[in-house]
């Protein structure tokens, strides 16, 4: 099969003016070489410029809002793209991040990739803002399979993914839900329109040290069109690299630390 591009998806938590510590993010997503990545939690216009002046072969596209957090996007400019603000995904509330959607062209064909970062709260009011930016996802991809099939192309290639934060609700009198059934949930939803969730290599993509009360979860996910193939690492679609990839948990809460509490998220489509 040959390989059209890669993605790499990585939740930088708070992404500002730390002069080394832009250098060490930047360090690593060079080793990537992924043809498109997304950062989240951009806060500085100071890591925009690191950005552009390292990556030359990139063009860069970043949201804007009254949210003090932004998703910046990277695409190789030997790849035909056209990048849009989705605020619609902002599920009517002005501070919340808006979609990033990047569309990639290859072979006259038309890859249509969101990037989100929904809400974090495991309280209800997070579950059904989550669930509601899903089932915008979920519209968004009927609306693109109307398009492409009215072109003869079949159902649309479309790919959502990023920090989902899938982390359940708590609820007393034992109605809580876990985040296992949140993410069940997504995937059934996904059915339903020919979507799925992609495997990871790892279980967990988040994670706050070894100090912390707070357990491993699988907050990052990528969901994609289900003609669409991929690559595979250790017999999984996607690849989990950073702190899940240290020996011991002191050398992943040093990981966690330097980088990040995320850990990147890449594959790659073929044909």
């Amino acid at each position: 099969m040959k390989r059209l591009f890669s993605i790499a998806s990585w939740n930088v938590e708070h992404f500002k003016n730390d002069t080394a510590r832009i250098d060490r993010i930047i360090n690593f997503l060079k080793l990537q070489t992924a043809d498109v990545f997304a950062l989240y939690e951009v806060e500085s216009s100071v890591v925009y410029d690191s950005l552009v002046s390292n990556f030359p072969d990139y063009n860069f596209h970043i949201t804007e809002g009254a949210q003090t957090q932004e998703i910046l996007v990277g695409a190789r400019n030997s790849l035909t793209s056209f990048f849009t603000q989705k605020t619609e995904f902002k599920s009517g509330n002005t501070y919340l991040r808006p979609g990033a959607l990047l569309t990639i062209r290859i072979d006259d064909e038309d890859y249509p990739i969101l990037f989100l970062h929904t809400k974090s709260s495991t309280e209800p009011i997070g579950l059904g803002i989550r669930d509601d930016m899903f089932s915008r996802a979920f519209t968004f991809k009927k609306f693109l399979d109307g398009i492409s099939v009215k072109a003869g192309k079949g159902n649309s290639n479309f790919i959502f993914l990023g920090d989902l934060n899938i982390m359940g609700m708590d609820y007393p009198y034992n109605k809580e839900i876990t985040f296992k059934q949140e993410l069940k949930k997504l995937s059934d939803d996904a059915a339903k329109i020919k979507m799925r969730v992609l495997t990871k290599n790892s279980n967990f993509t988040w994670w706050n040290g070894p100090t912390s009360r707070m357990k491993p979860m699988s907050l990052d996910q990528v969901v994609v069109s289900e003609q669409i193939q991929f690559s595979l690492f250790k017999k999984k679609e996607v690849d989990v690299r950073g702190w899940v990839n240290e020996n011991t948990d002191a050398a992943k809460g040093n990981w966690i630390k330097n980088y990040s509490d995320h850990s990147l998220l890449y594959f790659e489509i073929v044909k």
